[in-house]
């Protein structure tokens, strides 16, 4: 019985919840970038997979293919098992639909245990990442939060989005706050893993009237942005976000928390220090090494972040503009929620 599947006919069935994708590509494979909402159940180890790579390329197909065997048959009752204890329908992914999905299929059936195998496994779904990312026709109206480091923008987009809002949250999806000390404390994603995740998020919001997310700069983390959210960056509407510097000042220190990071925030200044004024840069390093945390954010603002804001802010005509002023984050969200209320477009049927 042919059980293939096509990626669009996969993706349909996973936004309705009516089938669980199964990754059995290695741990750092799947670790590396999966289709997102897959679970993972490994034909080969990354050492097992190492070994077969290398009889394969080495020795001969031939001795690979025993070797791959001789790994699977050992522990074939507890891989079995993993998917019996999986309910309803299922699917099976390898890199490009080979030996592994197909292995796993085969074996699968002989058992009474049904599955969809990917065509072009998650090679396919890359591919069709790649293509929805160049031609989806995403025509919601954009509207940006823009402003200095420190005036909440994520805070206040996350806020907006559990209310129900339509947010693209870039810097969730790249898992990096966007700055040179952005991803402290966090593991940033790779180009795939974000793609995935926009391109999912995008999905989800193509018919919406419009969308909120942050003014990033082209690069997040490790992920460049597509010349889709460029694009929306062009036409949209700039909302910049005008704070006291107290606040944020606090703002920066309760989210980066860098009393628990100081060699990544002494690493990450390095970085940066040449770009610097140097008796400023000298001031910082010597507070990094104080711990005097709120006098290093307080001139990394003015000498550095504020700056270039500012010419990012110029950038674009007063037309696409808008500037509120508020004392803290929460009235700030106030004050963004009012405005795409009074502007939003009619809902796309």
């Amino acid at each position: 019985m042919d059980r293939n599947i096509t990626i669009e006919e996969l993706l349909k069935l996973a936004n309705q919840n009516e089938i669980t994708m199964i990754d059995v590509r290695s741990p750092s494979e799947f670790q590396n970038a999966t289709i997102p909402g897959s679970i993972n159940i490994p034909f080969f180890t990354d050492q097992e997979r190492a070994e077969v790579g290398t009889l394969y390329k080495q020795v001969s197909p031939e001795a690979a293919q025993e070797r791959g065997l001789e790994i699977a048959s050992a522990k074939l009752p507890a891989f079995v098992q993993s998917f019996k204890e999986i309910e309803g329908e299922k699917a099976v992914f390898c890199w490009r639909g080979g030996m592994r999905s197909k292995t796993t299929a085969t074996v699968l059936e002989l058992m009474k245990i049904h599955v969809f195998r990917l065509e072009g496994g998650f090679r396919s779904y890359r591919k069709w990442v790649v293509d929805r990312l160049e031609t989806m026709d995403f025509t919601p109206h954009a509207y940006i939060l823009d402003g200095n480091t420190g005036t909440g923008k994520t805070a206040i987009l996350r806020g907006l989005q559990q209310e129900g809002l339509p947010v693209i949250d870039l810097e969730k999806l790249a898992n990096h706050r966007g700055s040179i000390f952005g991803g402290i404390g966090l593991e940033p994603h790779n180009q795939k893993v974000f793609d995935s995740l926009l391109v999912q998020r995008m999905e989800q919001l193509k018919n919406s009237s419009f969308v909120l997310f942050e003014g990033e700069s082209r690069r997040v983390g490790k992920a460049l942005l597509p010349p889709v959210i460029e694009k929306l960056k062009d036409k949209g509407t700039h909302i910049f976000i005008k704070l006291p510097m107290e606040e944020r000042i606090q703002t920066i220190l309760d989210d980066y928390q860098p009393w628990e990071h100081q060699h990544e925030c002494m690493e990450a200044f390095s970085r940066i220090k040449t770009r610097i004024h140097t008796p400023i840069a000298e001031e910082v390093e010597q507070a990094l090494k104080n711990e005097e945390y709120s006098l290093v954010v307080r001139r990394l603002l003015e000498y550095y972040y504020d700056p270039r804001y500012q010419y990012a802010a110029e950038q674009y005509p007063e037309a696409q503009k808008i500037t509120i002023h508020a004392h803290n984050i929460a009235e700030a969200k106030d004050k963004v929620r009012q405005i795409v209320s009074k502007q939003r477009i009619p809902q796309k049927g």
